[in-house]
């Protein structure tokens, strides 16, 4: 009986020594998977990206940017994107200050000596890009069926002080003995220091011309004048066709009309002389400081010839994009 009290501890002490160990070793396992989901995890977050993205500028590039920075948002959801359109000139004021500028600043036209200079003085590292071509478009009335085609001189003519046009009879007797309307966005946007300098080869403009801020204003003044023309880039007017007309342009060698096609081509059959590029110009401290603008610069230059398609811009060549993506990509 003795022996046999004996067997069964000996049996039962041997069982919880087999079961203790079975559940040390599950304890163990379980305690490794968790320990591996949370660093999964903590490298998941670590690459996520959050916080903000700041974009001021152009009111031309503007609908390129809106749209790219809309797109980006779909796919980076704790990324804030804030785009919005001071204007050329009063973007750069924002994107060169020494504290609490912004992360880009859209430019219809190239920065200026002064620009640059502020820059170097503030100890600013930016760099410029190009995103996109832009065709400065005249537009008219839907009424107006008489000046749906110009010669590249008549219809600067028009905003010239020295012009000395002021009715359309003086571009053509035929042509309405009425007062005409020129009109086109103000000082602080780059397309009309285009228009002033590059265009108008720096000749003041005729004392008529209603310069506005807003575009949509331009667009509304138009569509209910059908004495008025005026000049912006060719996103707004392909985006208010229902509102307005282009007038084609003849540079020497017949009318052309402004589209996504003519922009920029080289050959007799472009819209080349009143071709431009448009940009943007990255605070590259800001890019190297905060990763999440510099992956929007990146999105930016990977998808700008599909965004420019789709708001009225004419895409750059794959060259020109890929030195841009090069460049950032080194910036990691």
């Amino acid at each position: 009986m003795k022996k046999f009290k004996s067997l069964v501890l000996f049996l039962v002490l041997g069982f919880l020594v087999v079961f203790s160990a079975a559940c040390g070793s599950g304890a163990s396992t379980q305690e490794d998977t968790n320990t591996g989901s949370d660093d999964k995890k903590t490298e998941k977050e670590e690459a996520a990206l959050e916080g903000s993205v700041v974009i001021d500028g152009s009111g031309t590039v503007y609908p390129f940017m809106s749209k790219m920075a809309e797109n980006y948002m779909t796919e980076n959801e704790e990324v804030s994107v804030e785009v919005s359109r001071a204007g050329t000139s009063a973007g750069f004021e924002k994107f060169l200050v020494e504290e609490n500028g912004t992360d880009f600043n859209d430019a219809s036209r190239e920065i200026k000596d002064e620009e640059v200079a502020k820059a170097e003085e503030l100890g600013i590292e930016y760099k410029e890009f190009q995103v996109a071509l832009d065709g400065l478009t005249f537009v008219i009335n839907k009424d107006n069926d008489w000046a749906t085609e110009m010669t590249q001189e008549e219809v600067v003519k028009i905003f010239l002080a020295e012009g000395g046009v002021t009715k359309w009879s003086d571009i053509n007797p035929e042509w309405p003995a009425e007062e005409i309307k020129p009109m086109g966005p103000n000082e602080n946007h780059g397309t009309n220091e285009f228009m002033f300098e590059t265009i108008m080869e720096e000749k003041d403009f005729v004392d008529s011309v209603n310069l506005q801020q807003e575009y949509s204003t331009l667009v509304d003044l138009v569509s209910k004048d059908k004495n008025a023309i005026a000049f912006f880039g060719y996103g707004y007017y392909e985006s208010n066709k229902d509102k307005l007309n282009a007038v084609s342009v003849d540079f020497g060698n017949g009318p052309v009309a402004p589209s996504l096609d003519t922009i920029g081509l080289d050959d007799a059959a472009g819209y080349k002389a009143f071709t431009r590029p448009v940009f943007t110009y990255l605070n590259v401290g800001m890019a190297k400081e905060k990763p999440q603008v510099l992956d929007y610069a990146i999105y930016t230059m990977e998808n700008a010839q599909t965004v420019a398609s789709e708001t009225g811009f004419a895409p750059l060549k794959d060259d020109v994009i890929q030195e841009s993506i090069s460049y950032l990509e080194g910036l990691k």
